[in-house]
């Protein structure tokens, strides 16, 4: 047979779409032309499968060969075509069977010895190889991470034994996903002194997903505080697991011994607005994506330039990225929950009883402006830690742990995802308007401090959100005017 087809999987962002690979081999002089948007490390793989071939005791066609990765509008990189272009070729020579390819899809980069490597982006093509019934055959080394799909898995070490599998002599060893350790927290919050409203306002982001703003001077738990919230969020269901799986996958980043964990992701604020949202040439998921279903943690906030901190209000609000290139769009997901923490002014200490700061009132000033009122807007709790008070730091009584604070959140997410199938933070404005029924009284209490605060709509709508939360956590049907009012407490810097 000259012709043959082989089934593999290109990377879009999360995606994975199908790319086949037409082999053609026709009489003339020896030759090897891939065709198709084909980039130079695709274009190199021609001598990577003819030495692979030949160190594997397999012959190599000295015919005329050309290879087409179907569609051709489709920009194809890496090396992870190698293992398909191989196999077409040997199907085409005749050297292996052909009728059982259909049923499989191949990926992996071919070293000169006929091993296989690795490659990015095994979940999403395992993924779409399950779509369309299909087997996966792959790399050993990708094989455990392409396990967390819940398709048929093959890993395969060298060229040589997908042949043997393909001829029935020898079986490939199926792959199973790998076992996640302890997701138990070693960072837990009984370790955090004082700092009860804090606390308090954690417990509130972490039922809710609400975003998180934490001010006071230096030294008072602010990161502390932060890198405890994911010990008590809701544990990641299987379709959250995923999707963060997806999202490191493609960026290279594959952490199977901790897939069920939330993520915490924490840049310095050097970070440039790429690295944060994502993109390069060849876009790849910056720390808002990799922060998906997780934790955004940006200290020192306003030290953050204004540019980079403006890219995040989009995400905020859709919950996703979209990077444009000439070639494609792509888009990543990014729905991940920002905790925030900042000094009150330059040199940390205003409002403080000790007199300490020496900041004047437009220094303050221009220190607070870097944050803008929109992205101020966009983050629901504005939550002071103020330095402990005598005698609190050496306290044995620190409040809960993590693990019974997670029970009380994990009830209170279970009552919004029973009656609206969302968290309260993604609720849009009629669905507020439905689930969050005010009294006339509350009504006018709440009006009176959008005018008094000179509060924006957005924020209005911010602030509805946590009294919806506060309710669920009180076992209430609906916010009354004790969450109202607590949930007003925590536009502290909106205040005019």
């Amino acid at each position: 047979m000259s012709l043959a087809i082989i089934y593999t999987r290109a990377k879009l962002g999360v995606n994975a779409p199908l790319v086949t690979v037409e082999v053609h081999i026709s009489a003339g002089l020896p030759s090897l032309a891939i065709v198709g948007l084909p980039e130079t490390a695709v274009k190199e793989s021609k001598d990577r499968v003819r030495s692979a071939i030949l160190n594997s005791y397999l012959e190599f066609p000295t015919r005329r060969i050309t290879v087409n990765l179907a569609p051709a509008d489709l920009p194809k990189e890496g090396g992870r075509y190698d293992l398909a272009i191989a196999l077409g070729i040997l199907a085409a020579s005749g050297q292996i069977p052909t009728p059982v390819l259909s049923h499989y899809e191949f990926l992996g980069e071919l070293a000169l010895s006929g091993e296989l490597r690795s490659v990015t982006g095994a979940l999403p093509a395992a993924l779409a190889c399950g779509d369309v019934k299909r087997e996966l055959i792959i790399s050993h080394a990708s094989a455990s991470e392409a396990a967390l799909s819940s398709i048929r898995i093959f890993g395969a070490e060298s060229l040589l034994q997908v042949c043997a599998h393909l001829h029935d002599r020898e079986h490939l060893f199926q792959a199973s996903a790998p076992d996640a350790l302890d997701v138990e927290q070693v960072l837990d919050m009984h370790d955090v002194k004082g700092q009860a409203q804090a606390k308090r306002a954690l417990e509130i982001a972490a039922s809710g997903g609400h975003n998180l703003l934490l001010y006071g001077p230096p030294g008072t738990g602010k990161t502390m505080l932060a890198s405890r919230l994911p010990g008590i969020l809701p544990k990641l269901d299987e379709r959250e697991m995923i999707e963060v799986a997806a999202v490191y996958s493609v960026a290279a980043q594959t952490q199977t011994h901790s897939w069920r964990k939330r993520p915490f992701r924490a840049p310095h604020h050097t970070a440039s607005a790429t690295a944060l949202v994502g993109g390069g040439s060849n876009p790849k998921p910056g720390e808002i994506s990799l922060a998906h279903c997780g934790v955004l943690f940006l200290d020192e906030l306003p030290e953050f330039p204004r540019a980079v901190l403006e890219v995040l209000r989009e995400p905020l609000e859709s919950g996703e990225i979209r990077i444009s290139r000439a070639r494609a769009q792509i888009c990543f997901p990014a729905r991940f929950q920002l905790v925030a923490a900042m000094n009150p002014c330059p040199c940390g200490y205003y409002g403080n009883n000790d007199n300490r700061c020496r900041c004047t009132a437009d220094q303050v000033r221009r220190y607070r402006d870097r944050i803008s009122g929109p992205m101020l807007d966009r983050i629901d709790l504005h939550v002071p830690v103020l330095a402990l008070r005598q005698g609190e730091l050496h306290s044995k009584t620190a409040g809960d742990n993590s693990q019974v604070i997670r029970v009380r959140v994990e009830a209170a997410r279970a009552r919004q995802l029973q009656r609206q199938g969302k968290a309260n933070h993604q609720l849009s404005a009629p669905e507020l308007e439905k689930y969050c029924l005010l009294s006339d009284a509350d009504k006018a209490l709440l009006e009176h401090a959008i005018n008094k605060m000179g509060l924006s709509t957005r924020a209005y709508h911010r602030v509805l959100k946590v009294a919806r939360t506060l309710a669920d956590m009180h076992n209430k049907d609906q916010p009354g005017t004790e969450e109202i009012s607590e949930a007003l407490s925590y536009r502290t810097l909106d205040r005019q």
